[in-house]
């Protein structure tokens, strides 16, 4: 087994890996004349790429993650490179390439960072991919992307599926830990201050977890408690205060 398949593996019992498996699932397994459309949100650090990146793997999926500073024409080659097939010219024949790829094979499209589209108003392109193929497009964003949506009546109107990404659980940290600290064993009161202390962020989980697997490593430790740990800080979710001097 790979190193990749060995991360993808660890990582399913998620539980936002495990909500965006099953919602792609049922998108993938409408009903006849249904669209498929769906949205999976939440803040940023609640591991919605890592669920893409997931789902990507497991349904054979084209991902994408649009940049702030995409145009149409950088997005549809952005597609189309991820399909293989050399683009065209123009945005509506490329437009055209991406809906008939996707017809054919009936893979899904995950779009990740969606909100950048609606913000640069290129998210009635992924309507006409979508209505030109009749696949599964998957936008991935931030907390407000289904409001956002809500101003595009012909979007919205078309999304099947619309579910939030879940802030880390306690659950959600032992699995983690069998990836960060594979070789330490960490007491569930020390695991629960660290879900804490990160706010119920899957990033800063990981970070302060990374963390311990370095102080085990220094340490000799092969057992954590908050004893152990001391008075060490956790990586906080928030900015430090500024700092104040004296003149």
């Amino acid at each position: 087994m790979t190193h990749q398949e060995t991360v993808f593996n660890s990582v399913a019992p998620l539980r936002n890996v495990s909500a965006f498996v099953a919602m792609v699932d049922r998108v993938m397994h409408r009903t006849v004349g249904l669209d498929a459309l769906a949205v999976f949100y939440g803040p940023s650090g609640f591991g919605k790429t890592t669920a893409a990146t997931y789902a990507a793997n497991y349904f054979n999926a084209w991902q994408v993650q649009v940049k702030s500073c995409w145009t149409a024409t950088k997005l549809c080659v952005a597609v189309l490179d991820e399909m293989g097939i050399q683009p065209k010219k123009r945005v509506y024949d490329m437009v055209d390439q991406i809906a008939e790829e996707m017809a054919f094979t009936g893979r899904p499209l995950i779009i990740d960072e969606a909100d950048f589209l609606v913000k640069r108003r290129m998210i009635e392109i992924i309507r006409d991919i979508h209505e030109g193929s009749g696949a599964p497009v998957i936008l991935i964003g931030e907390e407000l992307l289904p409001q956002k949506l809500q101003r595009w009546e012909r979007v919205s109107g078309r999304v099947l599926e619309t579910v939030a990404a879940q802030p880390a659980c306690a659950e959600d940290v032992e699995h983690l830990a069998r990836i960060y600290c594979p070789d330490v064993e960490l007491d569930p009161a020390f695991r629960e201050a660290i879900l804490k202390a990160a706010k119920h962020s899957i990033r800063r989980v990981c970070i302060n977890l990374d963390r311990v697997r370095e102080f085990a490593r220094t340490s000799g430790a092969s057992v954590i408690d908050m004893n152990t740990w001391g008075k060490r800080a956790f990586q906080p979710a928030r900015a430090p205060e500024a700092r104040r001097y004296l003149a």
